[in-house]
């Protein structure tokens, strides 16, 4: 379980955002990418996350499908947990490959995707 300096894991969250396949990356406009140690207590109740319920991550925004064309809105944020990717990383690899899996996941709800599609392509 390892713990990094704040510095140390923008870092790795950094290399991931650039590792986003170019295709997906093209259209990923107006999104900022935020880091906390873990959900506010506004983001758990809207979730409805019981106690003890681990998020790794969050998309909160209009997905593209549902945007109807609209331009002016604010901007798409993802968030990583720190503390919730470090719990569950037995190492550093282990922990770029899920900050890598969890900004994955949050730029496919972006792109509209439920958790059936994603779990789909993921396993192709």
């Amino acid at each position: 379980m390892p713990k990094l300096t704040p510095k140390q894991f923008k870092k790795i969250v950094a290399e991931a955002i650039d590792g986003i396949p170019e295709l997906y990356q093209k259209y990923l406009n107006n999104v900022v990418f935020i880091i906390e140690d873990e959900p506010s207590a506004e983001q758990r109740q809207q979730l409805k996350l019981a106690d003890g319920h681990t998020l790794f991550g969050l998309y909160e925004g209009t997905p593209l499908p549902a945007r109807g064309g609209a331009t002016k809105l604010l901007p798409d944020k993802i968030t990583l947990f720190k503390l919730s990717l470090e719990a569950i990383s037995r190492s550093t690899d282990d922990l770029k490959e899920n900050v890598r899996h969890t900004i994955w996941h949050e730029v496919a709800h972006y792109y509209g995707l439920d958790h059936d599609r994603i779990d789909e392509l993921e396993s192709q």
